[in-house]
């Protein structure tokens, strides 16, 4: 089912009121995790977030938000569930909070909120155009930090949810010629961490789920594909399993796959020795 955006009833920067009607079961567990409500899904006309939005339909007990910019892929992928789609760039001024408005008034709660939208830029730093690097800061990083800003507290005040932050492993130890897109996904690995301390004891968590190279249209959409013979890229259904286990378990943060953990840790060990390594064999 499909239904088209709402017009903004508010445009005040101050957090949302969910509407009082519960429109769908959730289950929460002590730790912050959920098995089931109104989910939120943003980036979800294709790549992870279209992984993510199946996985969710395909467990069951889910009501689905859906957005994206492709609004045709966005239908696509909506066909056959009950979720609605939300067709829109969220780079745009008020999009977030438009979006926030729109799933509220569409299933009357969030209870889980998975920030996939994402782009990527590859190329030399020195070469890169200013409105780039303003294009990759908003879709990544303002967008996401503003709607997790406008349904926060929402979560907070129902006493459950989650929010699960689509990250990178460049964010986690900077990759050669991708420095602005490395750098915003740092930023909201340290956004995740410190909004995580904040939530103790409210019934809320957030969890970083941390992909490592993902068969997706990514690496087409930033105008370089992906060229290196490893590491191979993993299907976007994995990240969309791991993706489910941090909802399902409340888990803080995930690697997709687990290996990708150990670079970041050499890393914090031994970062000379890293970055020799890195700077060798990129």
């Amino acid at each position: 089912m499909t239904q088209a955006p709402s017009s903004v009833r508010s445009g005040s920067g101050t957090p949302l009121e969910a509407p009082a009607t519960l429109s769908a079961v959730r289950h929460r567990a002590a730790d912050g995790a959920v098995t089931g409500g109104c989910a939120l899904v943003t980036g979800a006309s294709s790549g992870i977030g279209a992984a993510v939005a199946r996985r969710l339909a395909a467990q069951g007990g889910w009501r689905l938000v859906l957005n994206g910019r492709d609004r045709a892929r966005l239908e696509e992928v909506a066909h056959g569930t009950s979720a609605v789609v939300y067709p829109a760039d969220l780079s745009g001024p008020g999009a977030e909070r438009r979006l926030a408005e729109f799933a509220l008034d569409s299933v009357g709660r969030v209870d889980l909120l998975v920030a996939g939208a994402g782009i990527g830029w590859a190329g030399p730093f020195s070469t890169m155009p200013q409105p780039a690097i303003d294009e990759v800061f908003d879709v990544n990083v303002l967008a996401t930090v503003h709607l997790v800003r406008l349904l926060l507290p929402h979560m907070v005040r129902q006493g459950s949810g989650r929010v699960v932050i689509i990250g990178s492993l460049a964010g986690t130890v900077g990759v050669r010629d991708e420095a602005v897109y490395s750098a915003a996904k740092a930023a909201l690995a340290t956004f995740a961490d410190a909004v995580r301390y904040e939530l103790r004891g409210t019934g809320v968590g957030i969890s970083h789920v941390v992909p490592g190279v993902v068969d997706t249209p990514f690496f087409d959409r930033r105008g370089v594909p992906y060229r290196r013979s490893r590491p191979k890229p993993v299907p976007a259904g994995q990240v969309a399993d791991a993706v489910w286990e941090a909802v399902a378990r409340g888990r803080d943060e995930v690697y997709v796959p687990r290996w990708t953990r150990v670079p970041g840790r050499v890393r914090g060990v031994a970062p000379g020795l890293y970055r020799r390594l890195a700077a060798r064999f990129g």
